[in-house]
């Protein structure tokens, strides 16, 4: 049943322009992460580039499955077609500033579960780095 202005009252676009803006998102950064390649290449070796491997924290905001889709949509028909991208996920963990106690939070609940301190700092969890570009020798083979 439509409602005001004729618009339907269910919430599919929203939903959809949802799900596209994450995927514009991860594409943003898989195009980061191709230039960074690209960067620390000598000229001429983006074609022997086996694999890139990423760290990607639990709270850097990244879906995984949507930036390997992304990354292997822009490496079509480069000379980077064919290599594969590694995600290695890092766990969120936290610090306790009051006990010095390491944890890792559940439910972002950000709270020592030692001694209830919520004087803590994030220490692991929010990377995006790239930390290896696998190109293959002169043979093809992976060094």
């Amino acid at each position: 049943m439509p409602g005001r202005a004729g618009f339907s009252r269910h919430r599919t676009a929203p939903l959809a322009f949802a799900r596209l803006r994450r995927e514009m998102h991860e594409l943003s950064v898989a195009q980061n992460i191709l230039e960074i390649a690209a960067q620390h290449l000598p000229s001429g070796f983006a074609e022997r580039v086996q694999s890139v491997r990423v760290k990607v924290g639990e709270m850097a905001g990244i879906v995984p499955e949507s930036l390997e889709f992304c990354f292997g949509a822009l490496v079509e028909g480069t000379p980077l077609q064919g290599s594969a991208l590694f995600i290695e996920r890092v766990p969120l963990r936290c610090l306790c500033r009051s006990c010095k106690e390491p944890f890792e939070p559940r439910a972002l609940a950000f709270i020592c579960p030692q001694c209830g301190s919520a004087d803590t700092e994030i220490v692991s969890g929010r990377e995006l780095n790239v930390t290896e570009i696998e190109l293959a020798d002169e043979d093809g083979d992976a060094s």
